[in-house]
């Protein structure tokens, strides 16, 4: 019991915040990166990306890799709600659990779309091109408008609530509310918004793991 208490005590310390966010930060910006070079330049052709190789390699890459970025978003979610979310209140408690696990689903909606689509082709199911491009239509509309936007509740949900227990530095805070508001207000996204978000969570995570050294360090000092 004891080693399963300390197992699950650490699990929830803000180390284990920071760590999850550097992962799910590095594995999201990579998927994103592996679609943006599949993405294809026009709607013409949007119903080729199946027969193209490369494209089909980078999609693959991407969808096994969105599991491992939605667990590691999960767990940062947890650890963040168990360290502040009591302090804030039902009302942050509901808004940021919310926005998070909405962002996931809609990560794993679109992850689910490209999937369906390469194996219907790969079954010699589906080879209409109208079919594959609704397909990257679909799942584009659920992580860029829709997942999109959960992120930015997210990112302001956690901003205001960081400013107002002064446990953001205000330099973060406005990043995460410049962050939030071009997620909210800027459909389509460039391609080098759509960073934006992972990059705020690492730098959060960055903060995170740099408090909790020093305060590790506080006692032998």
């Amino acid at each position: 019991m004891d080693e399963e208490s300390s197992l699950f005590a650490a699990v929830r310390q803000p180390r284990a915040a920071g760590i999850a966010g550097l992962a799910f930060g590095l594995i999201l910006i990579s998927v994103l990166l592996l679609l943006q070079s599949a993405t294809p330049t026009s709607l013409a052709e949007s119903g080729t990306w199946t027969s193209d190789e490369g494209r089909r390699e980078a999609v693959s890459a991407a969808l096994a890799l969105i599991p491992c970025a939605g667990i590691a978003f999960l767990w940062f979610i947890a650890v963040v709600r168990s360290s502040f979310g009591h302090r804030q209140g039902r009302f942050f408690d509901a808004v940021f659990t919310g926005s998070g696990l909405l962002f996931v689903a809609m990560l794993f909606a679109a992850a689910a779309v490209l999937m369906a689509a390469l194996s219907l082709v790969d079954a010699g199911v589906a080879r209409d091109p109208a079919v594959v491009a609704e397909a990257w239509a679909l799942a584009s509309a659920l992580l860029g408008a829709f997942g999109a936007r959960m992120a930015a509740v997210f990112t302001l949900t956690v901003s205001t609530a960081g400013l107002r227990l002064g446990s953001l530095p205000k330099v973060v805070a406005a990043l995460g509310y410049a962050t939030g508001l071009l997620l909210l207000l800027t459909p389509p996204l460039p391609r080098w918004a759509q960073l934006l978000f992972p990059v705020w969570v690492m730098a959060l995570s960055i903060l995170v793991l740099v408090r909790e050294h020093s305060a590790r360090r506080l006692p032998s000092a």
